[in-house]
């Protein structure tokens, strides 16, 4: 998506943008029709695995489209969907958050025997968001928070919870298929950032002044951005820790030589 090159130290940075990281399709598949996107859970996304093997450090981060409308495919059967499914008589095989999982393993698995790939991965995990009351789409609010949580206050989120689980299980599966020599490491976020409620947009994420006073008919405020971060604080830890990582390693190889 963007490019970023830094003269004085012959560095780039790369945005790819692949929403699952697998490959997805959109044409008709079976009972699924055209108008859906096609997740299949067991392939990965060649938009952006071309790229790896001229690449350094990878960091990925996944996890939060897959509560978006998507339908499943494994080993070329349908096998599930997020907000699709037409047939209530029959039952899912995989739900989100299993698909979810799947992805992991996919992608990390496709990283990890990629031939000629030697850099270095980082996986960054499943990223808390804070709305309060409601969810993002039903007038869910982080208005107020000034100030990260102090211990004790964290209130246990169970869909994020459950995704980091399967986030593990998904990474932990590829390690166990590596063939290459690169190496992965795991950078988990979750937790610890849970307790920075106050580092989303919110209200503010919207540029039009009258928006940040409004409220609805029920008097709540309106919808907000919750997930996102763009807040002092958290951003720059994150960045911290990934360069941390990154000289850790490199460091690492150069006391080796």
């Amino acid at each position: 998506m963007q490019r970023w090159y830094f003269r004085s130290t012959s560095v780039m940075i790369v945005r790819i943008w692949s929403s699952w990281l697998v490959q997805e399709t959109t044409e008709k598949n079976d009972f699924a029709p055209e108008d859906v996107t096609k997740l299949h859970l067991d392939a990965r996304d060649n938009k952006f695995m071309e790229f790896i093997p001229n690449i350094d450090v990878v960091v990925v981060s996944s996890g939060h489209w897959f509560a978006k409308q998507s339908v499943y495919v494994l080993n070329n059967e349908i096998v599930g969907g997020q907000l699709w499914w037409p047939d209530q008589s029959r039952p899912m095989k995989v739900n989100n958050v299993e698909a979810f999982g799947i992805s992991v393993e996919t992608v990390l698995s496709a990283i990890l025997t990629q031939p000629n790939y030697t850099g270095l991965t980082i996986v960054r995990t499943f990223s808390p968001d804070h709305y309060e009351g409601e969810a993002w789409n039903t007038g869910g609010s982080c208005t107020g928070t000034e100030n990260p949580l102090a211990p004790g206050e964290l209130v246990e989120n169970g869909f994020t919870n459950i995704m980091h689980e399967k986030q593990v299980w998904g990474f932990k599966r590829a390690v166990k298929k590596a063939t290459n020599k690169s190496k992965l490491r795991f950078m988990d976020v979750t937790r610890i950032f849970g307790y920075r409620h106050d580092g989303h947009p919110g209200l503010y994420r919207s540029p039009d002044p009258n928006k940040m006073n409004k409220r609805g008919p029920d008097g709540r405020p309106l919808p907000q951005d919750c997930l996102h971060w763009c807040m002092p604080g958290p951003v720059d830890t994150w960045n911290e820790l990934v360069l941390e990582i990154i000289r850790r390693e490199f460091e690492g190889d150069r006391n080796s030589s």
